[in-house]
């Protein structure tokens, strides 16, 4: 084949290639959120409390054991599920139930979830269950303003400061 007619196919791909990127690159718009919308963002991770007590081995229950494994104390290590609700001015925005990770259920639950909100101030709710039955227990409850094109995370640390585990970043 001749060299010019190689590079004159070659540069027509290259330029081909360059229009496709230019044309991607602007269009089709993208908009993140509607302009008078607000994201809320609600990400973490924690590990749901023991489904049983721990119990203390007795002296002959110890003795059975091989030197190795003789621990006083035999905890389960399945977890319970964790439960999640977000409330916004009143009304349920989202709930989950979360099963522990790992192949013994003993693993953390995680959560990240996007929830596009319209701006303004909004009172929120958040709870967490981490054990099985019984009430919720972490909740807080906080009002908000949220900027137009804003992004507000909600995490969750059980040892967190102040009431409920939960903190609003805007």
């Amino acid at each position: 084949m001749n060299k010019p007619l190689m590079y004159l196919g070659q540069g027509l791909a290259y330029a081909m290639f360059a229009a496709v990127l230019g044309y991607f690159s602007t269009s089709p718009k993208y908009t993140h959120l509607p302009a008078d919308s607000a994201l809320v963002k609600l990400s973490f991770t924690h590990a749901g409390q023991r489904k049983g007590a721990c119990r203390e081995r007795t002296d002959e229950e110890m003795a059975k054991l091989p030197t190795n494994m003789r621990i006083r104390k035999d905890c389960p290590r399945e977890r319970s599920n964790v439960t999640v609700e977000l409330e916004m001015d009143g009304k349920q925005l989202y709930h989950v139930v979360l099963p522990p990770t790992g192949l013994s259920k003993d693993g953390v639950a995680s959560l990240y979830r996007r929830l596009p909100v319209p701006a303004g101030t909004h009172r929120f709710v958040a709870r967490l269950k981490d054990k099985e039955g019984g009430d919720f227990d972490f909740v807080r409850d906080e009002t908000v303003l949220l900027t137009a094109g804003r992004v507000m995370v909600i995490d969750f640390k059980a040892d967190a400061p102040g009431a409920g585990g939960f903190m609003f970043r805007n």
